[in-house]
């Protein structure tokens, strides 16, 4: 567990759970306590040890500067796309945290058959969501499932924060499964909506692995068309 991002208004966490090490986060406002968990993939007891981290120094930090506000939890799980190993620990955490849930609309039927959750805000791109003091923008990325996302996060005097699920990665757009058309379209879409919109300082956080930035990678976006994956 880690803090990866510090702003003035925004802490996020980060943690690797399962087989596949997802990676987890969890975006806290620092003067409420507010949270957004983005893909509940695996272990839930490890997320809910995220979250109690994240809680006590929120209480702390507070307590520091004089507040008597107490810690809220998470009020928002984002669910980047609908495939199993980000959405495993979904429905106990939705238990757990009595969160509302948010997803992609075309992949919102498919999230429910695996897990049981309904999704309570159905997400199309170019559309936002938050919570009290924190709002993202949300990217449709379609290609690696139908109704992947992407989710920025944008405060000033920083980086834009953009996190990718599975759709984009350092060296490469996610997995279409040889599939022409799928990669296609998500490569379109990761041009257009990430590339031409971002500039070269966005920090992309991925669904699994390491942080990479749109700057990095730019240069070899003629290199991934060509090749087809």
């Amino acid at each position: 567990m880690s803090i990866i991002v510090d702003t003035p208004r925004v802490m996020v966490r980060t943690v690797a759970v399962g087989p596949m090490n997802n990676n987890v986060y969890l975006l806290t406002v620092k003067e409420t306590g507010g949270g957004i968990l983005i893909d509940a993939a695996d272990e839930p007891d490890t997320i809910d040890r995220l979250i109690r981290q994240a809680a006590e120094e929120t209480v702390r930090e507070n307590s520091v500067v004089g507040s008597d506000r107490q810690a809220r939890t998470v009020e928002l799980i984002i669910t980047t796309h609908s495939h199993a190993d980000h959405t495993s620990a979904l429905a106990d955490m939705v238990v757990r945290t009595g969160a509302r849930t948010a997803a992609g609309r075309e992949d919102v039927a498919q999230i429910e058959s695996f897990t049981g959750v309904a999704t309570d805000l159905v997400l199309d791109d170019s559309g936002s969501l938050g919570i009290p003091g924190l709002s993202l923008t949300v990217i449709g990325l379609r290609g690696h499932t139908p109704g992947s996302i992407a989710l920025a996060y944008c405060e000033e005097g920083c980086p834009v924060h953009l996190f990718s699920g599975d759709s984009l990665f350092p060296g490469g757009v996610g997995n279409t499964n040889q599939d022409p058309a799928r990669f296609a379209s998500l490569y379109a879409d990761v041009v257009s909506r990430l590339f031409d919109v971002y500039p070269d300082d966005t920090i992309v956080w991925p669904g699994h692995g390491n942080p990479t930035t749109l700057g990095t990678e730019r240069p070899h976006l003629g290199e991934w068309k060509q090749r087809g994956w």
